[in-house]
C-alpha cells in the first residue's frame, strides 16, 4: 500500500472517529444548572474543548486503521466473506 493511501484512509478514520467522540463528556447548560447567555441555544455545550476532541479522535482513528491495516496485511476478512448473496444462494444442481 502506498504512503499516500494510507494517510489518505487514515484521514478518513479520523474524521469519522471525530464524529463519534463529539457528542461524549460534553455538558450542556441544563447539566450545569446555568442560563446560556443571549442568543445561545440551550442545547449548546458548556464544556467544549477541540483540543479533547482531536485527541480522543486521534487515539480511536489510531486504533481502527491498525486493525484495518492488519486486516489488509494478514486478509482476516475478504471481500468473499462479505458476498452474503453468495452465501445463501442454493447449490448448483
Amino acid at each position: 500500500m502506498k504512503i499516500t493511501s494510507i494517510l489518505a484512509i487514515y484521514c478518513l478514520f479520523w474524521v469519522m472517529s471525530a464524529f463519534v467522540v463529539l457528542p461524549f463528556g460534553v455538558r450542556t447548560h441544563a447539566d450545569e444548572g446555568s442560563q446560556p447567555e443571549v442568543g445561545h441555544a440551550h442545547s449548546a455545550p458548556v464544556n467544549f474543548s477541540p483540543r479533547r476532541i482531536a485527541k480522543r479522535a486521534t487515539i480511536l482513528s489510531l486504533i481502527l486503521f491498525a486493525l484495518f491495516y492488519l486486516n489488509y496485511t494478514f486478509g482476516w476478512v475478504t471481500v468473499d466473506d462479505l458476498d452474503i448473496v453468495q452465501r445463501f444462494r442454493p447449490p448448483p444442481r
